[in-house]
């Protein structure tokens, strides 16, 4: 008598309609992500892989008696995660080419490059990225003649961690003169949100900044159709081997769109890709005019716009309200102007799309506040959710306001960690205090999307939950964390690559939490991330990660 009334009481907050073909999972404990029931044994989901019923094991083994069972013992279930921000495809091609990520001199760099090279034709360009200046003893820019002694004659181009630098040899530099336009912006002046960075007798030194990057990409000869769909691949499998099983897709290009829209015509896709388009180009203009897309699959959708307003902080890009503390006189790059910025929202809102714009710096996140406050004006009170990606360096003042104009700020935990060792040189004590600050984020309603921003950082979203819970590297220092007052919880964390991750793409409908009606997207876990030491979660045990219902990636036996 008691489980029977017990049961429409559970079932009412709980479950949908049994239907045939059902499968059950159950597991020693299921985190939901759901305020409304945070914590369960079991969920039930449909042959579409939607959740019909979630509780505990009991009651759902008695109303589910059909249902396949899938008992994976005293494992953790989580939501599947999802990285807020990330370039899926940048990834795939960073995987085919040296990755210089953690290089600690120039002289490791090259070690590198020549392993690499001893495997490429003759003439191919040599073609990399992740070096970082600041981990090097001399802290300064490279410049292409540490390059020529070892490669004279094979064009090479290296992006910098952020992907807001690149650094080549004098013959890429040659590649770039042999161009019209390259030939004269060598010779003299700078492109528009770009720098060519010259010696004392203004020549070019190798490096070149921001939109001065576009003069090397329009030399390097384009990957081909069959390369590109491997790269691809690589990409999609580390990221479901990681526990994603969402990516928000940050500036996609109208080539790049029409391959991931491909992939899922082909059933290829094995999580979901939520597209950005790239800026003031074709994929913009083919939103505009077909409208947001999305996928009958669900698993790949384009319905946003990402912009960018500055540089980078680790290349001195980010645009400042005053001087960098360690570079008098240079207060960063805007890469568009305010005013053309704001015609660029007003044209995505009147195509009915979610602006998405990356700044870095105090003045270009004023900037941004600024212009979303004048293009939504009353629309500000319907939930727009327009968002900011970084949010990286704020005056504290400028904080509330994201609440105030409905803002998300997307966040990657994992660039505090990273560039702890030198961002308060950049910024100086004061201004430091709204750098990286999750906690007063949250503490003023701002909703946090927490993601990675790879392939500028790894795509395993147990480091962005480690930064986020510790403020530590994994060796655990600094001791107590760097600006510790920032710290999430576990939870907050976990759902900022969950809940708030979908609920800033609006799909909160479709995923991010564990609950009837949306999708069965969820991650196996040997530990629990919210019982474990917070200074654990980035060895936390994946053993499978499933979408819509169905495995895309399981561990083997020794993993």
């Amino acid at each position: 008598m008691l489980r029977q009334m017990l049961l429409p009481l559970l079932c009412a907050a709980a479950c949908l309609p049994a239907v045939a073909g059902e499968t059950r999972l159950q597991a020693g404990r299921i985190h939901t992500s759901d305020p409304a029931v945070p914590v369960v044994e079991s969920i039930v989901w449909d042959d579409g892989g939607r959740i019909v019923a979630v509780g505990s094991a009991a009651v759902l083994a008695a109303r589910h008696p059909d249902a396949r069972v899938i008992d994976v013992g005293v494992a953790t279930v989580i939501p599947g995660l999802i990285d807020a921000h990330a370039h899926i495809v940048g990834l795939g091609v960073a995987l085919t080419r040296v990755d210089l990520v953690g290089t600690r001199s120039r002289q490791e760099v090259l070690a590198r490059l020549r392993a690499f090279a001893a495997d490429l034709p003759d003439g191919e360009w040599l073609l990399g990225g992740g070096w970082d200046q600041n981990d090097w003893p001399e802290q300064a820019f490279p410049t292409a003649a540490d390059l020529d002694a070892a490669f004279p004659d094979r064009p090479v181009w290296l992006r910098r961690v952020d992907g807001h630098a690149g650094w080549v040899n004098s013959a890429a530099l040659r590649a770039v003169a042999a161009r019209p336009q390259g030939a004269a912006l060598l010779a003299s002046g700078q492109p528009d949100g770009g720098l060519i960075v010259r010696d004392a007798g203004g020549r070019p030194t190798g490096v070149f900044v921001d939109e001065a990057e576009r003069l090397v990409d329009a030399v390097v000869p384009a990957m081909d159709q069959a390369d590109a769909d491997r790269a691809l691949t690589l990409a999609l499998e580390a990221a479901v081997r990681n526990g994603l099983t969402g990516v928000h897709d940050m500036g996609t290009s109208r080539r790049d769109f029409e391959q991931l829209r491909r992939f899922a015509d082909e059933g290829r896709l094995p999580l979901r890709i939520s597209a950005y388009a790239d800026g003031d180009a074709d994929a913009f203009a083919w939103l505009c005019e077909h409208g947001p897309y999305a996928h009958p699959g669900r698993r790949v959708q384009m319905r946003g716009v990402k912009f960018l307003i500055d540089g980078a902080l680790g290349s001195r890009g980010a645009a400042l309200i005053e001087d960098y503390s360690d570079d008098p006189g240079n207060r960063g790059l805007l890469l568009v102007e305010p005013a053309r910025f704001e015609q660029l929202a007003r044209r995505a809102q009147g195509c009915g799309l979610q602006v998405a714009t990356h700044a870095i710096g105090d003045r270009g996140n004023r900037i941004v506040l600024d212009t979303y406050s004048r293009v939504l004006g009353d629309a500000a009170d319907s939930d727009p959710r327009w968002r900011i990606e970084h949010a990286q360096i704020m005056a504290l003042e400028d904080i509330p306001r994201f609440a105030e104009l409905g803002v998300v700020a997307s966040m990657q935990p994992t660039h505090a960690t990273s560039d702890m060792p030198w961002a308060q040189d950049r910024v100086g004590a004061e201004r430091i205090a709204g750098a990286y600050a999750w906690r007063r984020f949250g503490e003023a309603g701002v909703r946090l999307a927490l993601g990675s921003d790879f392939p500028v950082e790894s795509p395993d979203p147990r480091l962005g939950l480690h930064a986020a819970a510790t403020r530590q590297d994994r060796e655990g220092h600094p001791e107590g964390g760097w600006l510790p007052d920032q710290v999430l919880s576990a939870a907050e964390a976990l759902r900022g690559f969950t809940a708030d991750a979908a609920w800033a793409h609006r799909d909160e409908a479709l995923t991010g939490r564990l609950a009837p009606g949306l999708q069965a997207d969820f991650v196996v876990l040997a530990q629990d991330p919210l019982a474990i030491d917070a200074a654990e979660l980035h060895a936390l045990e994946i053993r499978s990660t499933w979408v819509d219902g169905k495995p895309v990636f399981e561990a083997a036996a020794s993993e």
